[in-house]
């Protein structure tokens, strides 16, 4: 078999890669990433646990500050012990009823609701901050199952052209063109890639089953991504970040809301040092006796709950103190560790970013022009079977890297929005998969 040939036939296994994937028409049954959110926020279980928290929070808060119930109080008094159900023996007997209610000092039931409603607040900031979380964890798994189908075309397209190497060197050793560890290398070379394809379908199931668990699905519950693995651009920098993250994150808020609940808690341990006041209103009805006509009576008072306990009161105003201070502290905590993931993230983006650009344009082509140059110095005689193979190697692995700093990339995109709280603009221009 002359050179040329052996050139051409290289070319034409080499140089018309396959394609593989869906077409275009057969999109049925694919899933967009925002659907996928939106149905783990719908159904995820330990999402809908901290939603019905919150609502025990806002349903204390709608008991807070209302008065206690009244007391109703009926008795009898001043009768005969010798006529114990006469009432007309006596001008001092009476039938007697009550009413009484407590009131706590002024101001203390507006007070009590605050406490309430900035727990409230509180807690439906947690549910805020656990739907970021949630959807954090939803992309991350997303752009790692990307990544593997991704994978997947790339092992699936190397074995195919494997398949026509090890044809090519089968055939050449058959007419003494080749040598027969060219055949076995080329053997060996794709069953490693049968290896990674296994590993990567074990992959590809285990991140299926997170992402149903996650939205609250059987985890056989198939999940085709529609949308392709592209990088995506942050036009923003880190003090603009950092300004979003003061406005939007919940975790913020939360803190301001237990700070201001603990604001609220001392006023109302101050305002504990001060007496609640009961009311009591009575009406005595008498019956004519001993020649007096029994005039109905009425009996007013006032009692004053006696706070003379002002170690424990002193105690509690000095706790609330101490919370006011821990929600400062928490508040300056996680402004710093806002500052200090936004940094690393920004790191982190500009490492894939850079390392996606190099792969895309420099070490690719490269490898593209090197495994073409292999293939004429093959055609040529001037180079072995071994070289070919090598380079085509290379080039695979060399796509599988670029691929992964892509998903890096979007990954880390996912967590820098987590840290923010909000979502992320986009920039101008995305760069997709070549």
């Amino acid at each position: 078999m002359k050179p040329k040939t052996i050139f051409f036939l290289l070319s034409a296994f080499l140089l018309l890669r396959p394609v593989l994937g869906l077409a275009e028409g057969e999109q049925t049954g694919r899933q967009q990433l925002a659907e996928v959110v939106a149905e783990a926020l719908a159904n995820n279980p330990e999402l809908r646990a901290d939603e019905a928290r919150w609502d025990t929070f806002v349903q204390q808060a709608r008991q807070a500050g209302t008065l206690e119930d009244p007391m109703i109080m009926l008795r009898v008094q001043n009768l005969l012990i010798r006529e114990p159900l006469a009432f007309n023996r006596d001008v001092m007997t009476a039938k007697v009823i009550g009413v009484s209610q407590e009131v706590p000092f002024f101001g203390k039931r507006a007070l009590q609701r605050e406490v309430a409603q900035q727990g409230a607040e509180a807690a439906r900031r947690v549910v805020e901050e656990r739907k970021i979380e949630l959807t954090r964890m939803v992309k991350e798994t997303w752009y790692r199952l990307l990544f593997v189908d991704r994978s997947l075309e790339i092992v699936e397209k190397n074995i195919t052209v494997l398949d026509d190497l090890n044809r090519l060197s089968e055939t050449l050793y058959s007419v003494g063109k080749g040598l027969q560890q060219d055949v076995l290398k080329a053997q060996v070379e794709r069953s490693r890639m049968e290896e990674m394809r296994i590993s990567l379908r074990q992959q590809r199931r285990s991140l299926e089953a997170a992402l149903n668990n996650l939205r609250f699905q059987p985890a056989g519950t198939k999940v085709t991504p529609a949308a392709p693995l592209e990088l995506t651009v942050l036009p923003l920098d880190a003090a603009a970040l950092e300004e979003m993250a003061i406005r939007s994150r919940p975790r913020l808020k939360g803190i301001d809301a237990e700070e201001q609940r603990a604001v609220a808690a001392r006023q109302l341990a101050e305002k504990d040092f001060y007496p609640d006041v009961t009311f009591t209103l009575e009406y005595m009805q008498r019956d004519p006796a001993m020649d007096e006509p029994g005039y109905d009576m009425y009996a007013a008072g006032v009692t004053f709950k006696l706070p003379v306990q002002h170690d424990r009161r002193q105690a509690m105003t000095v706790e609330a103190g101490a919370e006011i201070r821990m929600a400062q502290a928490e508040r300056d905590m996680t402004v710093n560790q806002i500052r200090q993931g936004i940094a690393d993230a920004l790191a982190q983006l500009e490492r894939t970013e850079r390392l996606a650009a190099l792969y895309q344009q420099g070490i690719i082509p490269q490898a593209d022009q090197s495994l073409e140059a292999a293939m004429a110095s093959y055609g040529a005689g001037k180079a072995d079977f071994m070289t070919v193979l090598d380079s085509r190697s290379a080039l695979f692995t060399f796509e599988r890297e670029y691929t992964e700093a892509i998903a890096d990339h979007q990954m880390q995109l996912a967590v820098l929005e987590s840290v923010v709280g909000t979502a992320l603009p986009s920039g101008p221009e995305t760069r997709d998969l070549p």
